[in-house]
């Protein structure tokens, strides 16, 4: 055979698991449910992944800006713990925080975005604009999955199914106040099918993700004196809020086969409905309706790589990936190139894993004419990552 059979899965998910994080859009982990093809009657794997995206504005409104970079560190948790019913049947429980953001605006681009509410007239800029200072959304998906395998030819196939509940909650702090709107639960599933040969570490998935609808509820703090004046309530006030937004659906392709003795070669093919993020639309009491424009387009992320299991206990993978830019102007989401790279040790009763990333940003633009809050654009700038994991099977 190809490669010994307790060392067929890891070399996929060992570059994998710091690659990911770099997915497009606001795309961060995904669910574990790869635990669900390993052996033993019981699994768990437990991980984390620590981001640095480091995006910065290098013009602001035609001129050089000096604002640190706006995107914020994040980390990602995860967990998975699979539990084998029969020789057929196995489910899996997972936790990871599917989508997120978390950005901090620097004075030039607060100073802009002052700048074009005054432009456009009107109260906002009658009280001297009312710049985004800071923004963040946070998502937590558990869910459950399960799949069913029956032998067919030399391998098997898998068919796999599960429901997920999905949070959301998003901060946005802007001059006038801070408005945060919560979702505690959306159900969302996910379906799929496998076919695999283990004798040759081969294994062709096919997985979708449903979109998740939110509607949120929560509150605005109303924090400008001037505003408060206007409206004829203290500074403090606390209005309600609600909104609605989605979080798209996906599909994904991933393709594995031995190629050599101790040599694994990867690939995966996902695409993402982005596109289904055109604006974020909320309604304050006694401001009105609101909305936050992305007009994003759909994202596809492409990537490829090699494996090697080295001795009885070590192994590991190298690869390259690259996933389109969503952006269409409203902010600056371009394309990244990533090359991710890992190390997979048997260590006590269990498996360690280990990764790290480096993602090439390439440089793009926004502009007010394609609903941005200002004009701005980036240069080519660089995001690292670091994983790890570990896993014990009975």
């Amino acid at each position: 055979m190809y490669l010994k059979k307790t060392a067929i899965l890891c070399l996929l998910g060992v570059s994998a698991l710091a690659t990911s994080a770099h997915a497009g859009g606001f795309s961060r982990g995904e669910a574990d449910t790869d635990i669900l093809y390993e052996d033993g009657t019981v699994a768990g794997r437990g991980g984390w992944i620590y981001v640095m995206p480091d995006r910065s504005f290098a013009t602001i409104n035609g001129a050089s800006s000096s604002d640190d970079a706006h995107s914020l560190d994040y980390s990602i948790p995860s967990f998975a713990g699979k539990f084998r019913v029969s020789d057929n049947f196995s489910c899996a429980v997972t936790y990871t925080q599917p989508f997120g953001a978390d950005t901090e605006y620097g004075d030039d681009a607060q100073a802009a975005d002052r700048a074009a509410d005054i432009a456009n007239g009107g109260l906002t800029a009658l009280l001297g604009g009312n710049a985004v200072l800071s923004s963040q959304f946070d998502t937590d998906e558990l869910g459950g999955t399960c799949a069913v395998n029956f032998n067919a030819g030399r391998g098997q196939v898998y068919v796999l199914g599960g429901l997920f509940t999905q949070s959301f909650d998003y901060t946005e702090s802007k001059d006038f106040g801070t408005l945060n709107l919560k979702d505690d639960s959306a159900i969302g599933y996910r379906f799929g099918a496998a076919y695999e040969i283990k004798e040759y570490a081969l294994r062709a998935e096919l997985m979708y993700r449903s979109q998740v609808d939110h509607e949120a509820s929560g509150l605005f703090t109303l924090e400008s004196a001037g505003l408060a004046a206007a409206l004829g309530l203290p500074v403090g006030t606390q209005l309600s809020s609600t909104g609605t937004g989605s979080l798209p659906q996906s599909v994904e392709l991933n393709l594995q086969s031995g190629i050599a003795p101790g040599w694994l070669a990867f690939g995966s093919v996902k695409w993402t409905d982005w596109s289904v993020l055109q604006t974020l639309d909320y309604t304050i009491t006694g401001l009105g309706d609101q909305q936050k424009n992305f007009f994003w387009r759909d994202g596809w992320t492409i990537s490829g790589g090699v494996g090697h299991q080295f001795t009885e206990t070590v192994s590991g993978a190298l690869s390259l990936t690259w996933d389109r830019g969503v952006g269409t102007g409203a902010d600056i989401f371009s394309d990244t190139w990533t090359v991710g790279t890992g190390v997979q040790i048997k260590h006590g009763p269990g498996v360690l894993r280990v990764g790290a990333a480096a993602s090439y940003l390439t440089e793009g633009s926004q502009s007010t004419a394609d609903g941005a809050d200002f004009d701005a654009t980036a240069d080519g700038d660089w995001a690292y990552a670091i994983s790890a994991n570990y896993r014990i099977t009975f």
